[in-house]
């Protein structure tokens, strides 16, 4: 295993600035990680396939890369649209967003479901539920999406209001960074105003592509490298079946995305669409195949890896995922030869190479850590 002073040097790719929101399974730490193996296997172009926050992509088009940022969520390609394919620098859309923070209040759908009092500080009203913003905050947003539906605005320049309108509502929310439960009292943040910025977008030259499909739709897409960040399913094994689906975590966004008035349940008043039966990632599938006892989740992280085209495959992977080591290392070293492991340890500050590819599956029995694998399908 390499020293932590020779991994550190070798780590010379500095990181790009990135913006997004609040998200969980946010890969910011692994960004200098991601830029250096990417880096090394000299590949030009890059397929994101679970995009996410876009915090990968926009870090990769900035390093010079040409991107494919794919994702199944709404909120994601509207992300992906603002960031990936604007030409214009920042302050073209000063006057957009300026008009945006003009827009008077109003109470609207999204206060009437999301909107709350302060209460004396308790997030809890009068209908014994909480709520993500405080009412001075969902009457902004009201007004401001409303307003954005009634400007002729092309889809770069929507994409770039509704990115703005997400950030701000991000840095006023009364949660811990999903939407599936808010906090019963109302966190110093909500208390203040929502306030419009230009989102940090950079204007660019390269062509690049914005996708949202299903993975398995794209996997054929001819590039040299492919990043996978799988939302993968937990491995506790007492989790329940009806637990909340990593695509539900942030139902809001899509929301005001569509701005299409959803019907509703639960507590934390989520979109029915998101409903547990029926959204949820097969990576995230806790089940086993009972024809093959294989995790139906293991399944398809292998059936990924064997269709996609790109000669170099770099996964993402979490110890706390569904997949054992040993099925997942077979499925590597199966399906090409896996040239570099690296694990990352937050809470230990711990950063290493494996000396030995094979090293990281006694590694991997500490939880918490993540790992990257670099695979070269040839």
């Amino acid at each position: 295993m390499l020293s932590r002073a020779s991994l550190f040097e070798n780590c010379i790719v500095e990181s790009p600035e990135t913006e997004s929101v609040k998200y969980i399974g946010s890969k910011l730490k692994l960004l200098p990680h991601i830029l250096e193996m990417v880096a090394w296997t000299g590949a030009k172009t890059i397929l994101d396939g679970f995009s996410g926050s876009t915090r990968v992509s926009q870090a990769l088009a900035k390093s010079g890369y040409q991107v494919v940022c794919n994702d199944i969520s709404t909120w994601s390609e509207v992300f992906g649209t603002c960031y990936m394919l604007n030409r214009n620098s920042k302050d073209a859309y000063d006057s957009l967003i300026q008009e945006l923070r003009l827009t008077p209040p109003k109470k609207g759908w999204f206060t009437h479901y999301y909107g709350g009092y302060p209460n004396g500080g308790l997030a809890i009203q009068n209908d014994g539920l909480k709520r993500p913003w405080q009412i001075h905050n969902t009457m902004k947003l009201d007004g401001v999406r409303d307003r954005i539906d009634e400007m002729c605005l092309s889809p770069i320049e929507k994409s770039v209001a509704l990115t703005s309108l997400i950030l701000a509502l991000d840095k006023v929310d009364n949660t811990l960074g999903h939407y599936v439960a808010y906090l019963k009292e109302w966190a110093p943040r909500s208390y203040n105003k929502l306030n419009l910025e230009v989102p940090r977008v950079f204007a660019q030259n390269t062509k690049h592509i914005v996708l949202q499909k299903d993975i398995f739709d794209v996997v054929d897409n001819s590039v040299d490298l492919a990043y996978y960040d799988p939302p993968y399913g937990s491995n506790n094994e007492k989790m329940p079946p009806s637990r909340v689906r990593y695509a539900s975590y942030y139902h809001p966004w899509t929301t005001i995305c569509l701005n299409d008035k959803p019907a509703l349940f639960g507590k934390a008043n989520r979109r029915t669409d998101s409903s547990d039966r029926l959204v949820g990632s097969v990576f995230e599938e806790f089940r086993r195949n009972p024809s093959t006892d294989k995790y139906f989740a293991v399944e398809a992280i292998e059936r990924l890896i064997k269709k996609t085209r790109a000669k170099w495959i770099l996964l993402s992977y979490s110890s706390s995922g569904r997949s054992t080591a040993e099925e997942l290392n077979e499925i590597l070293t199966n399906n090409g030869e896996l040239t570099k492991v690296r694990r990352i340890d937050y809470r230990k500050n711990v950063m290493a190479e494996m000396k030995w590819t094979h090293d990281w599956i006694s590694e991997s029995q500490e939880k918490h850590q993540e790992f990257l694998f670099l695979v070269n399908k040839g």
